[in-house]
């Protein structure tokens, strides 16, 4: 197979029925119409006499061909994305970069609407997507250029990545207004008597009171387990439930709060990018956005 006769477009294509299962939906996301997507498709298999992707009830599924050089192809790509960025000019007022932001719930809730509000006056065509990845693969992916910028509690220990601390959250205990437990000091066998909602975008596992407080020799009654910070203040709003959470947050909502009546390590918010992208303008841009966004919101 000799390069000089294939046109890269067409890896551009693979990758995102790759990513998406979907000609209808690589085809509004490339901005092509649908037969010039499946023209593509078509030219693909017969560049590697294979299929590639095939139609199941759930999408188009990768062959076992597409499943070995997937992971390549999003690599190669990613690598002429940075070369073409790191001397590209890049200019907020005429950009329409899509930037790929990696976080959890409560970063999103916080941290996306007044980066919106920073932004619209000097980038107004600039758009994001923002999606949580799996810590187990947030790294592979900023390798591969899935995302430009990963918003995490963890540190991503990869000598591909750089990284900086953006802020660390104290947590705070949050109630209905008018609660029994509002209105003075709680005690720890206050807390451990109540009932509890926690969040986590995790099916199970122990969230870090739990892990605080199994240190203690303590455990606390988690009656409720949602994956979105919104829906738990909605639940606790409405209810006798407890929940801990940056206060941060709590400020921004009509909840009365507590001081933690025991020790616990505060939520610590660390930023992410490929060391590719030192040198990419429109990355080192959104990245001071994002500082600059968590500076005014945390101090």
């Amino acid at each position: 197979m000799r390069l000089d006769k294939i046109d890269l477009n067409l890896f551009v294509v693979f990758d995102a029925i790759y990513k998406e299962r979907s000609v209808t939906k690589v085809a509004l996301l490339l901005n092509l119409t649908q037969p010039a997507v499946s023209n593509a498709l078509s030219r693909l298999r017969q560049t590697f006499d294979d299929p590639l992707f095939v139609r199941t009830p759930g999408g188009m599924a990768p062959t076992p061909v597409a499943e070995s050089i997937a992971s390549d192809v999003r690599q190669a790509l990613a690598l002429l994305q940075r070369s073409v960025g790191a001397n590209a000019r890049f200019d907020p007022a005429t950009s329409d970069k899509v930037f790929r932001l990696s976080m959890m719930g409560l970063a999103e809730s916080l941290l996306l609407p007044r980066i919106l509000e920073k932004i619209k006056p000097l980038a107004p065509a600039v758009s994001i997507t923002s999606y949580y990845s799996e810590r187990e693969s947030a790294a592979e992916e900023l390798k591969a250029g899935a995302i430009d910028l990963l918003l995490d509690a963890p540190l991503v220990n990869a000598k591909e990545l750089g990284g900086c601390h953006l802020a660390q959250l104290p947590y705070v205990v949050a109630m209905r207004q008018g609660h029994p437990l509002a209105g003075r000091p709680l005690q720890v066998a206050d807390y451990l008597a109540a009932e509890h909602v926690h969040v986590s975008s995790r099916r199970k596992g122990r969230g870090q009171m739990d892990i605080a407080l199994h240190k203690l020799g303590y455990n606390r009654r988690v009656v409720m387990r949602v994956q979105n910070y919104l829906v738990a203040a909605r639940i606790v709003a409405e209810t006798d439930l407890l929940w801990t959470v940056p206060k941060v947050l709590v400020d921004s909502l009509p909840l009365q709060s507590s001081a933690l009546p025991f020790a616990a390590e505060m939520l610590y918010w660390n930023l992410f990018w490929h060391k590719g992208a030192d040198n990419d303008p429109s990355i080192q841009w959104m990245k001071g956005v994002i500082e600059a966004v968590v500076e005014e919101l945390v101090g």
